[in-house]
């Protein structure tokens, strides 16, 4: 009977390979990357595996999220909702938070759900890291705690549940940190006393537009402090590069994440050298090329037995040494390519 499950959870997870088809995240918006709200935690975590069944064991709340809508992951940077004028909690019903408010057509609404998300330790003392992939900036930045008693494992978060420990007022993106993929602010938040499980939830109201965004990340304080990452959102090495790339190029691994009768799942780690760069291109050179059925973080194009890929407008640029990877899912049985990876600095 195991034996059976196992092979038929193995074919609707090839069902669904081609049926969900990754949406690369739109530059125009951004997310709380530390502590990592819900679905760009899962993504962070799973982006590169999201056809892995041991998600269903090690990150159930992840799992139930992508077997929902794969699209509230690819899509990371767009839950928000527009002409909310400041009104938030009349948009956005209680047990609503998470997904404000079933915003995007119901796209996010599994991070609603009730249970055990996996959380970051974080002491009494922490940021809140916002990156913002278009500069929009913020009119302002609010952030809440849970109260204490609160358990996201077993209940709905309603606004009453929260207190807010932090708010950042009219910042022009030029103000915040800059990257070459955008820019990010940290939000200094102190508490004492606290412990144990919570949800930290964030409301970033951005300038370009009356446009809101709302984050919950859960939190375990009490533990060590885990920093928020430098950058969003790569997925971490599978195969570290050999050599470092020389000055102003670019190298690139690749590493098959999964596999089943087919097809395959292959995944590319693009860092580059010791100067900057503007964009990249990597050159998968086989002995016969496999068809693409569906990319992410790059466009990808066939001739003859080589594929070209070809960044997407938010990971072109890369800062010395920086890194981005991109995906795709293909027919057959997978190889080892040969990569060259080319830059324009």
């Amino acid at each position: 009977m195991k034996s059976l499950f196992s092979a038929l959870a193995g074919l609707l997870l090839c069902g669904l390979a081609f049926l969900f088809v990754p949406a690369p995240p739109a530059n125009a918006h951004g997310n709380i990357t530390g502590p990592a709200s819900r679905n760009y935690g899962c993504f962070e975590r799973w982006g590169s595996r999201f056809q892995d069944p041991a998600m269903a064991t090690e990150d159930p709340m992840c799992w139930q999220a992508w077997q929902a809508d794969p699209n509230a992951m690819w899509n990371w940077n767009g839950l928000f909702r527009e002409n909310v004028a400041g009104n938030h909690q009349g948009a956005i019903p209680d047990g609503q938070l998470c997904s404000g408010g079933r915003t995007e057509n119901g796209r996010y609404n599994a991070m609603d759900a009730i249970g055990n998300w996996r959380a970051t330790n974080i002491g009494n003392s922490f940021n809140v890291r916002l990156f913002d992939g278009a500069r929009h900036g913020a009119d302002y930045l609010w952030v809440y705690v849970t109260k204490p008693g609160f358990s996201p494992a077993t209940q709905a978060l309603k606004w009453s549940d929260l207190d807010r420990v932090a708010q950042v007022g009219n910042t022009p993106a030029a103000q915040w940190q800059q990257l070459d993929n955008g820019v990010q602010i940290d939000i200094p938040v102190s508490l004492s006393g606290r412990s144990g499980r919570a949800m930290i939830y964030t409301i970033w109201q951005a300038s370009h537009l009356d446009q809101s965004y709302y984050f919950c990340s859960d939190v375990n304080f009490g533990g060590t402090t885990e920093p928020p990452p430098t950058t969003p959102p790569t997925t971490p090495p599978t195969t570290p590069p050999t050599t470092p790339p020389a000055t102003g190029a670019c190298s690139a691994t690749y590493a098959t994440s999964s596999q089943w009768s087919g097809g395959f799942q292959g995944e590319v780690k693009v860092t580059a050298g010791a100067a900057a760069i503007r964009s990249w291109t990597v050159t998968l050179a086989y002995g016969s090329a496999p068809a693409v059925q569906q990319s992410w973080n790059s466009t990808i194009t066939a001739s003859g037995s080589s594929l070209t890929a070809k960044p997407a407008t938010y990971n072109s640029a890369l800062p010395a040494a920086g890194t981005t990877s991109f995906g795709f899912i293909g027919s057959g049985t997978p190889s080892a390519p040969t990569l060259t990876c080319t830059a324009t600095t």
